[in-house]
């Protein structure tokens, strides 16, 4: 089938359609992932990655630059550029779900349409992201946990050597922290990782990345949704120190914080539009 002749969402559901990936995503280690390369069409993921915006540009409202995090955000409808608006909207279409019920077995899936905690995403030199575990009650949708992770790389260009990867670390039952990293994913132009957020799905970019002065890491990111109990499971995102951070007290701190529902917000975001 001719890409240029069928729509985004033809185009996704059609690239869901290998038999291999539900295997693939309930085998792999240290959680249930599956690493999708060409993602979108190619004239798609180029146009995206040509029109991604500055790292300066006032599209963005989330401002993260702390000890654990170093990165900008956006996930407001109203200021995507035409193409991401019309991407997003294909990402959350009842069909493209579907599919990602009968590749994931996971049933029941609901989409998030204020797009919370995801979005547009980009880290600048020196970016970084501590390994954590995604928070599991939905903070406005308290009857729903976040349940699946799709994040698509838009970095043409990217080498190896600048570093950026994506690390997925297994579980030390007996501390309730991050043990290894198992498995790492390049963030190569137009691959996507789909990977399941229930489990003990520890990741992150916890080593600074050093692209060239100018460049900068891109990427998409959507969270798919399941019925759940709002009394049980983490409101906010649970992070772990890396490296010398374990004996930093002002590091430990800002964990303990970052993981409170009630004092999250103020100690994570410098800069965001209400």
């Amino acid at each position: 089938m001719n890409s240029e002749c069928i729509t985004l969402t033809e185009w996704l559901n059609m690239m869901l359609n290998d038999k291999d990936y539900g295997n693939t995503f309930r085998e792999a280690k240290p959680f249930n992932h599956l690493i999708i390369d060409n993602f979108f069409t190619e004239e798609h993921a180029n146009a995206l990655s040509d029109n991604f915006p500055g790292y300066e540009d006032d599209i963005w409202k989330g401002f993260y630059n702390n000890e654990l995090e170093i990165k900008k955000t956006c996930h407001y409808w109203s200021l995507f550029p035409e193409l991401y608006y019309k991407t997003f909207h294909a990402l959350l279409e009842p069909s493209f779900v579907k599919k990602l019920e009968d590749t994931t077995g996971i049933h029941g899936l609901e989409v998030d349409h204020g797009l919370h905690g995801g979005g547009m995403h980009t880290h600048p030199k020196g970016g970084k992201l501590n390994v954590h575990l995604d928070y599991h009650i939905h903070p406005k949708l308290t009857h729903l946990k976040r349940n699946l992770n799709l994040i698509i790389y838009l970095n043409k260009g990217w080498e190896e050597s600048w570093g950026g990867h994506l690390q997925l670390w297994d579980h030390n039952e007996e501390t309730n922290q991050p043990k290894s990293c198992v498995s790492v994913v390049e963030p190569r132009f137009n691959r996507a990782i789909l990977f399941d957020t229930t489990q003990n799905s520890w990741h992150g970019l916890p080593d600074p990345f050093n692209c060239p002065d100018g460049q900068m890491r891109k990427s998409l990111a959507v969270y798919y949704l399941s019925p759940a109990n709002a009394e049980i499971g983490r409101k906010r995102a649970y992070f772990a120190p890396y490296k010398e951070q374990a004996n930093d007290e002002k590091v430990l701190n800002l964990i303990k914080q970052r993981a409170d529902n009630e004092q999250a917000s103020s100690v994570y975001v410098t800069k965001e539009s209400k």
